[in-house]
């Protein structure tokens, strides 16, 4: 697996103050994306146990709310396979740390229905990820009120939750949607 880039302090892209790991490879290709040099998979850098060690060490600060996984596309196949052993450590080295996924696949339909009844290794990373914002970025949907996502199809997912009670649980953002306007 190949990866674009690691933020260490990362603010915007999830609660808390978050490293973030923006995998290579998508194959959604959504116009205007804003990190449309990752939608090739060889794309940056190959991740090695060196930038697994480099995040889990990361993680171990108090002030470090969690992991976010970002892309390219982190639900893209090859990307979970590449992925599945760094979520593994996260969970176990510290286990009260989020885990965030963005993926422009749904999560009821794409995820659900066809990756998680047929791959294992879907499965299993969904057992570690806490939170999944969903759908692709759409531009004519573009709502700068909303946090921690771009457009206004995409969802904000309890995964546990949704796991449990078999529907999408989403989690509402407190303040959201409010609109600022500057004099």
């Amino acid at each position: 697996m190949h990866y674009a880039s690691i933020k260490k302090y990362d603010v915007a892209n999830g609660e808390g103050i978050r490293v973030s790991l923006f995998v290579s490879g998508c194959p959604h290709h959504c116009k205007n994306c804003f990190n449309k040099e990752a939608w090739d998979e060889n794309y940056g850098k190959i991740f090695t146990e060196k930038e697994e060690k480099e995040i889990l060490e990361c993680l171990k600060e108090d002030y470090i709310a969690g992991l976010s996984l970002l892309g390219g596309e982190p639900m893209w196949p090859k990307n979970q396979e590449g992925l599945l052993p760094l979520l593994r450590k996260v969970k176990k080295n510290c286990p009260n740390k989020t885990i965030w996924c963005y993926t422009g696949y749904l999560f009821d339909q794409e995820i659900m229905d066809e990756m998680y009844l047929l791959n294992e290794t879907t499965r299993e990373l969904l057992s570690y990820i806490d939170v999944i914002v969903d759908g692709r970025f759409i531009e004519k949907l573009l709502d700068k009120s909303l946090f921690f996502r771009g457009s206004s199809n995409q969802r904000i997912i309890d995964v546990k939750k949704s796991l449990k009670n078999k529907k999408v649980v989403e989690i509402k953002m407190k303040g959201e949607g409010v609109k600022i306007h500057a004099k």
